[in-house]
C-alpha cells in the first residue's frame, strides 16, 4: 500500500496524515458527492473526532468510525434550510431554539457517530457542551445530490434508534417528509406546498419558493 492507502469497498482508506489533506481539498469541491475517510490504523473515536483540527469549511460527519467528508450546502439547499430555520424559530414556544448544523453526537461508544443535521430544534435549557439526541426535540435534513440515501436510509435508522422524536426529511422537488416517533418506529407523513403540521406543536410551513 503507497501512501495515500488503499480502497475496502467503497471507503477511502488513507494513512493518517493524509486526512486533513483530504479534508482540505474537499472543502474547495462543489460537484462532487460526499467521500468516506478513515484511518488505516483504526476507526474513529469521539476523542479522535474532537481533536482532528479545523475542517477548513468543508460539511465533516462522523458514522461508525469513518470521517464523511462533502462539499458546503448549494444555494438551493442552504436557501431551504435557512427558510425552515426562519419559519420554526417565529413559531416555536419560549424556551426553545433553532440551531444550524451543530454536531449531535447520536453514538459516543466507539466506532463513534456523529451528524450535523441542517437543523435542529432544542430545549435552551441544554447542556451546551456537548449535544446528544436526547436534547434534540426536531432535526431536519435537505438532501443534496449524493445524499438522498443517507438522509432517506441510515441517518432515519440512527435517529429512529436513538429516539429522536421527530425527523424532516426535504427533497429536491420541495416535497416535506415528516416522521413522527412512535413506540413501534417512525410513522411517516408527506406534504408540499403549504401546510399545518401538529407535532411538535402546530407550526405552519410554506416550502413555497
Amino acid at each position: 500500500m503507497g501512501p495515500y492507502g488503499g480502497h475496502v469497498g467503497f471507503v477511502h482508506v488513507l494513512a493518517p496524515d493524509v486526512v486533513k489533506e483530504i479534508v482540505s481539498g474537499v472543502a474547495s469541491a462543489t460537484t462532487m458527492g460526499a467521500m468516506t475517510v478513515a484511518s488505516d490504523a483504526h476507526l474513529l473515536s469521539l476523542d479522535d473526532w474532537r481533536a482532528r483540527g479545523e475542517d477548513n469549511g468543508a460539511r465533516v460527519e462522523l458514522q461508525e468510525g469513518v470521517l464523511i467528508v462533502a462539499p458546503r450546502p448549494t444555494a438551493a439547499h442552504a436557501r431551504m434550510a435557512f427558510s425552515l430555520a426562519t419559519q420554526l424559530a417565529d413559531q416555536i414556544p419560549d424556551g426553545f431554539e433553532v440551531l444550524p448544523e451543530v454536531d449531535v453526537i447520536v453514538d459516543p461508544r466507539t466506532p463513534a457517530t456523529v451528524r450535523s443535521p441542517d437543523v435542529i430544534l432544542r430545549s435552551t435549557a441544554a447542556d451546551d457542551s456537548a449535544i446528544t439526541p436526547d436534547q434534540v426535540v426536531l432535526a431536519v435534513e435537505v438532501i443534496s445530490p449524493g445524499s438522498r440515501r443517507t438522509d432517506r436510509v441510515t441517518k432515519r435508522s440512527e435517529y429512529e434508534d436513538v429516539g429522536i422524536a421527530h425527523y424532516w426529511i426535504v427533497a429536491e422537488d420541495r416535497t416535506l417528509t415528516a416522521l413522527d416517533l412512535t413506540p413501534a418506529g417512525y410513522v411517516e407523513t408527506t406534504f408540499t406546498g403549504q401546510f399545518v403540521v401538529s407535532s411538535p406543536w402546530e407550526l405552519h410551513i410554506s416550502l413555497d419558493g
